[in-house]
Parts: C-alpha cells; sequence; structure tokens
C-alpha cells in the first residue's frame, strides 16, 4: 500500500484540494494522512480543523505554529515551530510521497524536508506569478526548486516553471482542483441560508466579500476594507464578509468589523461550514474583494470578480474579473460594471480557462501511474533545460 501524507494549515488551502484528498481517503491502495497545523487550531480563525476530522481524513499529526501576533516576525518563528515540531512524525511515517500545495511559509519547510529525507514531494499550484511584489511569489517558486514534481493549473505556469529551470518530464498541467466542487453541487436554497444565519431580515440579492491584507499595502488595508463595506452599504446591498487571514494587517481588519459587525447589510463569519459557504457562493450576484477564488473559481458559476487594490495583480484572469484601484470612487465605478446588465450578459457563456471540474481525477491519475522516485534527483542544469518557445 502507497503511503501519501499531506499538509494543510489554513481553510483555504485545504479547500482548493480537499477534492483530491477525498479521492486519495477512498482509494484502497493507498494509505492517506494529513498534518495539520496554523490557523486550522486557533479559534480566532475559525477552527477549521473540525472541517477536516468532518470530512473523516485521517489526522496524522497536529501542530499548534499560529502564534497571537500580527507582524512578518511571527510568520517565520510559525515556520520553524512546523519544522522542529513535524520533522519527527514525518520521518517515522515515512511516505512514499508528500503533497502540498500554494505559497505559505508551511510549504517551503515541507517542500525542504522532503528534499534532506529523499521522499518524493508533489508542489500544486506551482508557477503562478502575481505582480503584487508580496512575498508569496518567491516563497512558491523557492519551493517548487525544492519539489519534486509539479501539478500545475494553466499551460503558462507549465512555461513559467521550464523558463525557471525545472524540466518539463516534472510538470503536469492538471487544471484547478477546487473547481470540481462545483461540477455536482446542490446548493441549500436562500431559505436555508437565512435559517442558518437566524437572519431576520429578507435575503434577495447579496454579495460575497473577501479581502485580506497586502504588505504593500499594510499602512492603509483597514481604509480599503472600509471603503468596500462603504460603498456595499451605499448601494443597499448585502453581503457575506470573510475575516481576514493570518498574514500581517489582520488586526486592522478586524478592528473595522468590530466597528460594523451590528450593520445589517453585512455578515461576517470566521468560518463556515463548505455546504453553505458553496451555498452562498453559488447565489451570490458577485464577488469582491481581492482573494484568489475571484480570480480562479468565481468563472465558474459566470459571476462578476472584483479584485480591489494590487493583491492578485498580474495572474491570469477571465473576463469576469474587473481589477480596480482602492479609493470609494474607483470601487463604486468597478460595482457600476458588475452590476450592469450588459456586464452580466457577456458571462453567459464564459468558461473558466482554470478547470473543467475533472482535475482531481486527472491528478490522481498521474499519481498512480509516474515514479516519482525515479525523478527525485534534481540533476538537470538549467542552462541545458530545452525551453518550448
Amino acid at each position: 500500500m502507497e503511503k501519501i501524507l499531506a499538509f494543510t494549515s489554513i481553510r483555504s488551502d485545504y479547500d482548493l484540494m480537499s477534492p483530491l484528498y477525498r479521492l486519495l481517503h477512498e482509494d484502497k491502495n493507498i494509505d492517506f494522512r494529513i498534518i495539520v497545523s496554523g490557523a486550522h487550531l486557533s479559534h480566532a480563525f475559525g477552527y477549521s480543523v473540525e472541517q477536516i476530522r468532518k470530512d473523516g481524513f485521517e489526522i496524522l499529526l497536529e501542530i499548534e505554529t499560529l502564534l497571537s501576533s500580527d507582524t512578518g516576525l511571527s510568520r517565520v518563528k510559525s515556520a520553524s515551530l512546523l519544522l522542529q515540531n513535524s520533522l519527527e512524525t514525518i520521518s517515522t511515517f515515512s511516505s512514499d510521497l508528500m503533497i502540498y500545495a500554494g505559497d505559505r511559509e508551511d510549504v517551503l519547510m515541507y517542500a525542504m524536508i522532503g528534499g534532506y529525507l529523499n521522499i518524493p514531494t508533489i508542489h500544486f499550484f506551482s508557477g503562478d506569478h502575481v505582480s503584487d511584489g508580496y512575498i508569496d511569489n518567491p516563497i512558491r517558486h523557492a519551493t517548487s526548486k525544492l519539489s519534486t514534481a509539479h501539478f500545475v493549473t494553466l499551460e503558462e505556469h507549465k512555461k513559467r516553471l521550464i523558463r525557471m529551470g525545472e524540466d518539463k518530464k516534472r510538470v503536469f498541467v492538471t487544471g484547478n482542483i477546487s473547481l470540481d466542487k462545483f461540477l455536482d453541487f446542490k446548493p441549500a436554497t436562500k431559505v436555508e441560508i437565512k435559517e442558518y444565519f437566524n437572519l431576520s431580515d429578507i435575503l434577495d440579492d447579496f454579495a460575497v466579500m473577501i479581502f485580506h491584507p497586502v504588505t504593500e499595502e499594510i499602512d492603509s488595508v483597514d481604509v480599503h476594507f472600509e471603503n468596500i463595506l462603504k460603498n456595499l452599504e451605499q448601494r443597499n446591498i448585502k453581503a457575506f464578509v470573510s475575516y481576514p487571514n493570518v498574514d500581517p494587517g489582520n488586526n486592522k481588519i478586524m478592528n473595522v468589523i468590530e466597528k460594523y459587525k451590528e450593520n445589517n447589510n453585512f455578515i461576517f463569519y470566521r468560518n463556515l461550514d463548505r455546504k453553505i459557504f458553496m451555498s452562498i457562493y453559488k447565489h451570490a450576484k458577485f464577488i469582491i474583494g481581492n482573494s484568489s477564488s475571484g480570480i480562479c473559481e468565481a468563472a465558474s458559476l459566470k459571476i462578476p470578480a472584483i479584485n480591489v487594490g494590487i493583491r492578485q495583480t498580474g495572474r491570469f484572469a477571465d473576463k469576469n474579473v474587473i481589477f480596480c484601484g482602492t479609493s470609494q470612487s474607483d470601487i463604486n465605478i468597478a460595482l457600476e460594471k458588475a452590476l450592469s446588465l450588459e456586464f452580466n450578459n457577456e458571462l453567459r457563456d464564459l468558461v473558466n480557462s482554470y478547470g473543467d471540474g475533472m482535475s482531481a481525477a486527472k491528478a490522481l491519475g498521474l499519481i498512480k501511474t509516474i515514479d516519482f522516485k525515479k525523478i527525485i534527483a534534481k540533476i538537470e542544469d538549467p542552462l541545458e533545460v530545452e525551453i518550448d518557445e
């Protein structure tokens, strides 16, 4: 039986990968385990480890690494705690394959562990690139250089990795696994959503808002967040608003949430049952903020996605995405476009470039047929890697 070990430290990366985790868990020839850390184990960020338990996956280890701090220094310290407290368990479990996703500091630790313990690794969502200047970019690319193989979303991402010196035999285009969850999903009704949140007023048209801090905008991230809320309030648009992630600057956003938490226009949430969140998303008129979900997932629902500020800029985006500045007037103009009948009519035949909803099955097929041990040694010279123009 093949032993496969996955890692997750935050709700977002878990949701990205959960369709594949389900297939791995259900395969009788695979012993699949997960190591859980970070925000999953923090009640302040929703204690989302409960969702993992509810999904029935076997957790090999839970590591409390998240420091109660709002600085870049705390993220480095958290990474060091992760490295120290997971290493022995990973070594003892002696998996045949390690898989991880994204661009947070924890994946860099796991890539390094895999390299030193001679365990093949797959980096999911590698090869992406954002122009916001955030640390996630170099973390993502550094993790890729340490990883055995790459399961990427777009051909563009494959080309980028090859230009970074990765041999094409290591790179496989699978599409975005997170889109699989939309394929056969039957959402709860608006009445059921209203009952879940115990709402007394009418729940008709509404938006989803997900906004996270970015280092380059940290001095005014609270102003940007509030500018979105003000615009929605002025238009009397009800919105389900997510709490921020654990990045520096999150306390400023939480302070704004405290200011607006009694406002009937907004339903703030830390962590939601997956079915409820997806149902909200499915019924939403649009998504606004700066989440990667707006870039990668909203097109599957054929709804507008307003991206506020520099986060996510430079990434490939389908025509439903509207990039705008952070001022009230910039956001107002973007909302005007997103709500227009003409723009929404243009999205009726939209096909999501990030995937077809069958990515987890593609990834599983590759995992079961590729001999990763044969390519674990990274002996290729970047000067000799063939680049397709």
